[in-house]
């Protein structure tokens, strides 16, 4: 991963989702088709390279970072392909990794990601282009470097494989698991809960604690996860189901 050459900024392989009024897709393919340095693999219906994994792993391998919007939920499986292909992720929910994979990610995402806000590229606030030519070869570098170096913990190694020095996926959950029971069970001893006023609407924000914080307050990220009142639309996370729903009968009956 450190020897390949990466002639691209930044790529994106996916498909626009136009029934989803919410989704930026459409804006990011924009900026890709319209920069020289951008990458894109376009997953139409019918025939597409992005049904081939070794086109987009190739991809993802020339290129210094990968844009990662929301899939058919907050995450994709192309982040984490990303990623085992030493690509630098950038991120525009910090719901699509930052709060959901705290056992397998840096809880300081700036060392291995770039987020943009949605709003930012849905009001053409900002040129994806230009915000990483802002990041210096140095910093790039670094990154980079944390990503590689997470790569054994996003993967389930083969049960034959001696990692010996190094923890795979199942590792980390398995050990996250003991910790949080170990939690609990101390917890149930001292006679109190893991979280004073546990509030569910809440919940995402209590893996983001730092150790002995016991209760959560306002975030940055409130605007994210806050559902839209009346009259402002639906729920981002069933129009995105729908959509992909639509999706797929469409591609079905393109290969019927």
């Amino acid at each position: 991963m450190r020897r390949l050459e990466r002639k691209w900024l930044f790529s994106f392989a996916g498909a626009p989702r136009p029934d989803n009024p919410k989704s930026i897709r459409g804006q990011i393919i924009e900026q890709c088709k319209r920069s020289d340095a951008g990458k894109l693999l376009e997953c139409d219906f019918g025939e597409s390279k992005c049904h081939s994994p070794s086109s987009i792993m190739q991809m993802f391998q020339s290129s210094l970072f990968c844009l990662q919007p929301q899939g058919d939920s907050f995450t994709r499986r192309s982040a984490f392909d990303s990623m085992l292909a030493g690509c630098i992720p950038v991120f525009f929910h910090p719901g699509s990794a930052y709060t959901q994979y705290t056992w397998h990610l840096p809880k300081d995402y700036t060392k291995y990601s770039v987020f943009i806000p949605e709003d930012d590229i849905r009001k053409k606030n900002v040129s994806i282009e230009a915000r990483l030519r802002q990041i210096s070869p140095e910093q790039v570098k670094t990154m980079r470097e944390e990503v590689i170096g997470l790569i054994p913990r996003l993967i389930y190694a083969d049960p034959r494989s001696k990692l010996e020095t190094l923890k795979d996926a199942f590792d980390v959950a398995v050990l996250a698991v003991i910790n949080k029971v170990t939690r609990l069970r101390k917890n149930l001893i001292d006679g109190r809960t893991e979280y004073d006023n546990f509030i569910e609407e809440n919940s995402w924000k209590y893996d983001l604690l730092e150790e002995g914080q016991r209760e959560v307050g306002g975030h940055e990220w409130d605007p994210f996860f806050s559902k839209p009142k009346e009259g402002e639309g639906g729920d981002s996370s069933s129009s995105s189901a729908e959509a992909a729903k639509n999706s797929w009968k469409n591609e079905q009956r393109h290969q019927g």
